[in-house]
């Protein structure tokens, strides 16, 4: 009994072999990256054009990513052809550099079912919907502050969201990432139970924009 109801519950679940159907999803989840923080953690190590102190970025684009209600979808086929260098190189101004953007298209953006014209349009549409707060826009020294912190300014600073749609990550004691779900029509929508996982330090670092 116990090893068919653990069966059953396997073939439900959804799986993550990769290489699903293009367009079958239930909804979008926007990655906001804390720029200054994987500046000091990889970038600059990297020599990494985004961290260059003339682009000043904080909150930048790390990707529009489906998903399912429970999982999501990941190197998906699709007859749409990839990106050209000129699309990618074109969305370097809020992903931080056209080898992101082009990532991102190869793992999330072909499970869309959209062209890549379509997806990067989409995606930065997405990023231009939301506020970033200008207390991190304008961050001009590092902090220590608790996650929850930032989840609040987010919601203050947007109107339409709450708490079940945006989730803030953390990555080696700083903040990483605020992660907020959207509808297909780029409305905000409550995230997956899986999506809803919040960093619950109370001294993350946030490095001051440069």
């Amino acid at each position: 009994m116990i090893r068919a109801a653990l069966v059953a519950l396997m073939l439900a679940l959804p799986a993550w072999a990769e290489g699903e159907r293009a367009g079958d999803f239930d909804y979008y989840l926007l990655a906001l990256s804390w720029s200054p923080g994987w500046c000091a953690t990889t970038g600059d190590a990297r020599d990494a054009d985004q961290c260059h102190p003339r682009h000043y970025h904080s909150f930048v684009l790390h990707g529009l990513w489906p998903q399912y209600d429970l999982g999501w979808p990941s190197y998906c086929r699709t007859g749409e052809r990839d990106p050209t260098r000129a699309q990618t190189a074109a969305m370097a101004d809020v992903m931080g550099s056209a080898g992101l953007a082009w990532h991102q298209w190869k793992k999330h953006g072909r499970c869309t079912g959209l062209s890549a014209e379509g997806y990067f349009a989409t995606a930065r549409a997405a990023y231009d919907s939301i506020v970033i707060p200008e207390v991190f826009a304008r961050l001009n020294r590092d902090v220590k502050l608790p996650a929850s912190v930032v989840e609040d300014a987010f919601i203050e600073a947007n109107p339409g969201l709450s708490r079940n749609m945006i989730t803030i990550t953390c990555d080696q004691g700083r903040i990483q990432e605020a992660r907020i779900c959207l509808t297909r029509d780029l409305s905000p929508r409550p995230c997956g139970a899986d999506t809803i996982r919040d960093c619950r330090r109370r001294d993350a670092l946030m490095e001051a924009v440069r």
